[in-house]
């Protein structure tokens, strides 16, 4: 199982480069904590077990109104690929399973 991420700043039409990331299992336990890169992607996140995840963005450099955006997401096949970007505005944001 892999498990990436890509993170647009919407207001500036850029990637948002240096966001740091925390993925945690639902028990709060820390797996890992990363920056973005300057594409604005995470791709060395460890395996995952089946179960409930999710992803912590410090988004305060780039949104005045979310200082932090939580995305808790479901592993069903550890096998598979999981993509989960996140589409981040000054006063909006948006995520999707990606491929």
């Amino acid at each position: 199982m892999s498990l990436s991420t890509h993170v647009l700043d919407a207001a500036s039409g850029r990637p948002a480069a240096g966001l740091a990331v925390r993925l945690e299992k639902a028990d709060g336990t820390v797996l890992a904590e990363r920056r973005t890169d300057d594409d604005g992607r995470l791709e060395d996140l460890p395996a995952l077990e089946t179960g409930v995840h999710r992803l912590i963005f410090e988004t305060g450099d780039f949104s005045p109104f979310y200082p932090s955006v939580t995305i808790d997401f479901l592993v069903t096949d550890p096998a598979e690929h999981y993509h989960v970007p996140l589409l981040l505005s000054p006063y909006s944001y948006s995520t999707y399973r990606g491929s």
